[in-house]
């Protein structure tokens, strides 16, 4: 075992930007979305969501910097690199959108919807425990191509589809910067090679936003009476009053905490490959435990291992970048410099790369999936569409002071709205994702007896109303329905299974 010393090195610079730019974005994002989409008060989420959430990442990013000091004291070697940590970003959008913007809308009460939010992130942090002592279980139990084509909906619409229709709400500033992205990130030959591409799409699409006047000097000055010193406090309370509500809002930690837990094992993976060969259970226990340090300190925002690994360390970097992240994740909201910022550089300038970021997610499900397995993608992406489109028709009912119910299904449908059938496909989409990922699948591989057990399991959750239904109950309203045609699925696929025996039998019979 060899001495080593945390030294920094140039080629920590470049990743250090790189890094710190992206996960910046995300707090940036997480800030801009609770307080202009969900309408959380800004007392709330500077004073006690970021503080949580940068000291979580901070954790994170100590934690992988020494596991970076004890591998290269292992191994002797002087170019180990860190793990790059970070807030999930598909976290991000899946509790601002399918927690707590539909709490808050339904109860008015801020508080009540964090509460539910930090639920939500304890059982994903759970998730990733349990799954740091499963290991390869968990993977098994779910094809690979569903659960990242789960993750690719997730993407496109969630993260992708609305930051689309803001960049086109003021193109002078979004296009170059999409353009940027495509030509520095999708592109072979990028521009300005030598500035790290997230702080050149911050600078360009904030020098735009200044010029093109959608950005005032008034903001700033408005902006400054939020700096102060906002230290982390414990807010368990707050958790322990959300348990008993939070059942009908946890139907998404399942699929994303499994869908983490693959990224985090591939990320992981990624190392490996690169020559950094990191425990898997200590990672993954790190990622678990920091989010539940920040979950009991008032943040429903989980962490983990962030993607480029293989990238940070083909630049050179060490240690140092992730742990100088991690300190400037937690400096910025600790001193209460996220409205300053936010002042600063617009979301104009930031929902371009949330395009690139949903994009990605997509294409990465494309790129490494069996031919023969590609229609799962498009199968997993329905109940996210019915899910985004449910969402779209709500809020402009509720801007026209009407609901549904008011209008009637009849009336929706003859202006080609099937509004029951949005209801029924997008409720509970993270799971009817996976679980309509599985049924297809398993079809298609043939493999019948899994599709009925996938079938079976969709008969369960339609009958408590986790997916099909607006809220959890015991064969309330359609469930019996869909109960029925689950069932129905799974006597199919049964039947399948027996006359693929008989054939086989068959078969044997006749060469002999």
């Amino acid at each position: 075992m060899t001495n080593v010393k945390l030294e920094w090195k140039r080629g920590d610079w470049a990743a250090y930007f790189g890094l710190m730019t992206n996960n910046l974005t995300n707090l940036l994002t997480m800030m801009g979305l609770l307080i202009f989409v969900v309408g959380i008060p800004t007392e709330i989420v500077y004073g006690r969501i970021a503080p949580a959430f940068g000291l979580a990442v901070l954790v994170a990013s100590i934690c992988y910097a020494w596991f970076g000091l004890q591998l290269a004291k292992e191994t002797g070697r002087k170019d180990v690199t860190a793990l790059p940590s970070g807030p999930s970003a598909p976290s991000i959008f899946t509790v601002t959108f399918l927690v707590l913007m539909p709490v808050y809308q339904q109860t008015g009460d801020a508080e009540f919807a964090i509460q539910i939010g930090l639920v939500w992130c304890f059982v994903e942090a759970m998730i990733l425990v349990g799954g740091s002592f499963l290991g390869e279980t968990i993977r098994k139990m779910i094809p690979r191509t569903v659960l990242l084509s789960c993750l690719s909906g997730l993407g496109l619409l969630l993260l992708a589809m609305n930051p689309m229709l803001q960049a086109f709400e003021a193109p002078t500033v979004s296009f170059i910067v999409l353009l940027l992205i495509f030509i520095n990130w999708f592109g072979k030959k990028p521009m300005f090679a030598r500035i790290p591409t997230g702080l050149l799409l911050l600078v360009a699409g904030t020098a735009l936003a200044w010029i093109s006047g959608l950005q005032t000097p008034e903001a700033i000055k408005a902006s400054m009476s939020s700096f102060g010193f906002n230290p982390p406090s414990i807010h368990v309370d707050s958790f322990l009053q959300g348990l008993p509500h939070a059942l009908p809002y946890l139907a998404s930690a399942v699929p994303l905490g499994l869908a983490n837990y693959i990224f985090d094992l591939e990320n992981i993976e990624s190392a490996h490959a690169a020559g950094d060969e990191y425990n898997t259970r200590k990672v993954m226990l790190t990622n678990g435990l920091a989010s539940t340090l920040g979950c009991l300190m008032g943040n429903p925002f989980p962490v983990t291992v962030y993607v480029g690994h293989a990238g940070w360390k083909a630049m050179g970097a060490s240690i140092g970048y992730t742990l100088a992240s991690g300190v400037t994740m937690f400096i910025v909201p600790l001193f209460g410099l996220g409205a300053f910022m936010l002042a600063i550089i617009p979301m104009t300038a930031i929902v371009p790369i949330l395009v690139f970021i949903g994009v990605v997610t997509a294409n990465q499900v494309v790129r490494e999936t069996p031919k023969i397995e590609v229609p799962v993608i498009f199968i997993c992406l329905f109940p996210w569409i019915a899910n985004w489109a449910l969402t779209m028709v709500n809020s402009v009912m509720a801007a026209a002071g009407t609901t549904a119910a008011k209008i009637g299904p009849e009336a929706l449908a003859h202006k080609g709205v099937f509004y029951q059938g949005l209801v029924h496909l997008g409720n509970g989409a993270p799971l009817a994702s996976m679980l309509w990922g599985c049924v297809a699948i398993f079809a298609i591989i043939n493999k019948p007896l899994r599709g009925a057990v996938a079938a079976v399991v969709g008969a369960l959750l339609a009958l408590f109303g986790v997916i099909h239904a607006p809220v959890v109950g015991f064969a309330q309203g359609s469930s019996l329905m869909f109960v029925t045609a689950y069932l129905m699925m799974g006597a199919m696929f049964v039947v399948k299974h027996v006359l693929d025996r008989r054939e086989a039998a068959s078969e044997v019979v006749t060469s002999v």
